[in-house]
Parts: structure tokens; C-alpha cells; sequence
């Protein structure tokens, strides 16, 4: 009883690391990030700024650019990858100008 209990476990633990690891071709999301931190930006501009907020802006509308350019010209997934951090920064950027913007 115990072995077939551990059997099961081990065969559930293996299709779970399966069906997540079959999916990192869909993890490839770039867009998606790309949009969120355009959106969050204009959520961001659209507050009273401090200077300070305006450079976090400046920074995140450029790392956004950089974003596109990776994905638009990416070959490889390490491409993708680079694509994908540079916008979810330029959205931590963003988020950072809105936190310390008066509403």
C-alpha cells in the first residue's frame, strides 16, 4: 500500500514538472509585459510628479523602447529573456514614480 501510494506521488510530482516545464515556449510573453508597463506607465503620468518621478519615467519609457527592440529582433530565447526584464523594469520604474508621486 505504501509503495503504491509513493508511486503515485512520485508519477503526479513528474507529470506536474512535465506540464510546467512543456510550457516555457508560452512563458515567452513579451508583448504582455511590454503593454503592462506602458499602461503603468500613463497611470504613473497621469499622477503630480516630482522631478525625481520624471526621471523614473524618462528611464522606464526608455527601457520600454529597448524592450521592443529586443523582441522585435530577437532570435534566440535568451533574447526574449532580455526583452521581457528591461520592460517588467521598466514597469518597476514606473511603479517607483507613482509611489512617491502626490496623488
Amino acid at each position: 500500500m505504501k509503495r503504491s501510494v509513493l508511486t503515485l506521488a512520485m508519477a503526479f510530482a513528474v507529470a506536474s514538472a512535465t506540464a510546467l516545464g512543456a510550457s516555457p515556449a508560452a512563458a515567452w510573453n513579451c508583448p504582455v509585459q511590454i503593454k503592462s508597463a506602458e499602461d503603468t506607465i500613463k497611470k504613473a503620468e497621469a499622477m503630480k510628479l516630482t522631478p525625481e518621478g520624471r526621471d523614473l519615467i524618462d528611464k522606464a519609457k526608455k527601457l520600454v523602447a529597448e524592450a521592443k527592440e529586443h523582441h522585435s529582433n530577437a532570435r534566440t530565447k535568451v533574447e526574449h529573456a532580455n526583452a521581457m526584464w528591461k520592460a517588467k523594469a521598466a514597469q518597476a520604474q514606473a511603479e517607483s514614480a507613482a509611489a512617491i508621486a502626490t496623488p
